[in-house]
């Protein structure tokens, strides 16, 4: 239900419970971005779901997380469900139409959706420290890593660009370290261990060829819907810190393409951030410094952000200030923390003299919640018990074979379900390590001619004995001389007759008195000059 360039969230509730009036996003107000929070079993999954339908049926492209699975029924028509009749008569929202969503289902594994990459370079050295858990040493080095390769023309893709980049550097440690600081080897190991820990854990899926186009989750239907962009994520919740960090890129990379807008009549996509919490557990204070800044200064490119949680207090306060639009769904106040939760909850609300925000959010029942949007000038609007309205779309997952038609026919079918792997700092450094090797055979060549080449006046031989093989050698092919003066070297036992046997024994005793004989000149004639 659109009117006036707004959405129709449900239906609030006078204390006495009687109905009191519709509850509305204001869709130029929806890039001043949102939250939902709420216990689990409370309706927050329906709640991102409605609010998804609306935005695509106003034109507005979204991008959303199913961490549990059950969104997928938004590509799917909706179903007669008593209970959800029920609730359209109490809200009075008649006619209520079932309806079925424009969805892109995508997956970083490519089971369910289709394959969704970045590049080693697009994640950045931040991020993917944050990913790999690493110390302030080892990612400066990472850092440097990153430099070397943006100074040598080394395109950085996948993870075995950023491995065989690492390997590099621990052979040229001294040099390196002269110009750039301090590179140890042990860091450059425990890096390598990280990279190792995420290739097992299925984050090489995630770095390759071809990368996403932000332009694929910001598309519309000919019928003027948005499409609706649907990760799944129940597998990549086993790895919550690449889940966490690829939703951060994909925020950031918006950021950095899109160019501003301004306050505009809707927004150009409307971004669900799902287990929200992930993102800010134990995050250092440089990232959580980047994703206020990112929260802060998106809007102006058009793009909303709703963060989707289970308490306000997953949410730093610096994040949670910019958050405009709030939906609060039951929370329980068992404990002190629980308590303090309800209250933080409470207390970023605008007040309702009609009931008190605390004890409300403790009792609220399921499908119901505590909502306050922005209205005229940005004001956020007295908070209201409201009925979140039902969904058009299934409510509950869709069966793997409607998943796989609804892929067939999807706009990026094709796309991205093949690797690319092009020319990149693995293939590179590749060839400059056999070229390297080259080089270093031919200077032994050099070397070898040299050798066999130098003046006779400098070589002590005997008529007949050695000399006629080396003038033979120098008619024969490189390979040649390699493969004779190896075989003269080689050890063990050769068979030579008694012939042989004595004219060298004749030949080294000839030798030996000749070279006697020598020496025994030289020095007699120093002697006689001094």
């Amino acid at each position: 239900m659109i009117e006036d360039g707004k959405l129709y969230l449900g239906t609030s509730r006078n204390p006495d419970d009687s109905i009191n009036k519709g509850e509305y996003l204001d869709l130029g107000y929806a890039n001043r971005h949102g939250l939902i929070t709420g216990a689990t079993g409370t309706g927050k999954t329906v709640t991102l779901q409605i609010l998804a339908e609306s935005f695509s049926n106003a034109g507005v492209p979204v991008f959303c997380a199913d961490v549990k699975g059950d969104l997928s029924g938004i590509a799917a028509i909706g179903e007669h469900k008593d209970f959800l009749e029920k609730r359209a008569r109490t809200i009075g929202l008649d006619p209520y139409e079932y309806q079925e969503f424009p969805v892109i289902f995508w997956d970083l594994f490519g089971d369910k959706g289709h394959r969704v990459r970045t590049t080693i370079s697009e994640m950045g050295p931040l991020l993917l420290a944050r990913l790999m858990d690493m110390s302030e040493a080892q990612e400066g080095v990472l850092n440097i890593a990153f430099k070397l390769a943006d100074e040598n023309g080394l395109p950085l893709l996948d993870m075995k660009d950023l491995r065989s980049l690492l390997s590099y550097m621990a052979g040229e440690t001294e040099k390196l370290s002269a110009m750039y600081g301090n590179i140890t080897k042990q860091s450059l190991s425990t890096i390598q261990r990280g990279l190792l820990v995420l290739e097992q854990q299925g984050a090489e899926n995630f770095f390759g060829e071809p990368a996403l186009k932000i332009a694929d989750i910001m598309r519309t239907t000919n019928d003027g819907r948005g499409a609706i962009s649907v990760l799944a994520a129940d597998k990549l919740m086993m790895n919550p810190r690449l889940y966490a960090t690829f939703l951060l890129w994909l925020l950031s990379e918006l950021f950095e393409e899109l160019p501003e807008v301004g306050d505009a009549d809707k927004p150009r996509l409307v971004f669900f951030f799902d287990e929200a919490h992930l993102l800010f557990d134990e995050a250092p204070k440089v990232l959580v410094d980047r994703v206020e800044q990112v929260v802060r200064l998106i809007r102006s490119k058009g793009i909303g952000v709703f963060f989707v949680t289970q308490n306000p207090l997953d949410v730093p306060e610096t994040v949670l200030s910019q958050l405009g639009n709030r939906i609060q769904h039951a929370l329980r106040a068992y404990t002190p923390r629980e308590q303090k939760a309800v209250k933080v909850a409470a207390e970023t609300f605008r007040p309702n003299p009609a009931f008190d925000c605390f004890e409300a959010i403790t009792q609220l029942g399921v499908g119901e919640a505590l909502v306050s949007t922005l209205g005229a000038k940005g004001v956020p609007s007295m908070v209201e018990r409201t009925l979140i309205r039902p969904p058009s779309s299934r409510l509950g997952p869709i069966t793997e074979p409607e998943r796989a038609k609804v892929m067939a026919v999807s706009p990026v079918a094709g796309q991205y379900d093949t690797d690319l792997d092009r020319d990149s700092a693995f293939e590179m450094l590749q060839r400059r390590a056999a070229e390297a090797a080259k080089a270093e055979e031919q200077e032994r060549d050099r070397e070898e001619e040299k050798e066999e080449e130098r003046p006779e006046s400098r070589r002590w031989t005997l008529p007949g004995y050695g000399d006629d093989d080396d003038e033979d050698d120098r008619g024969r092919s490189k390979s040649s001389r390699r493969r004779k003066r190896s075989s003269r070297s080689r050890p063990g036992y050769q068979r030579q007759t008694v012939t042989e046997a004595v004219i060298k024994s004749v030949a080294r005793s000839a030798a030996t008195s000749l070279g006697r004989a020598l020496v025994r000149g030289i020095l007699g004639s120093l002697k006689k000059g001094f």
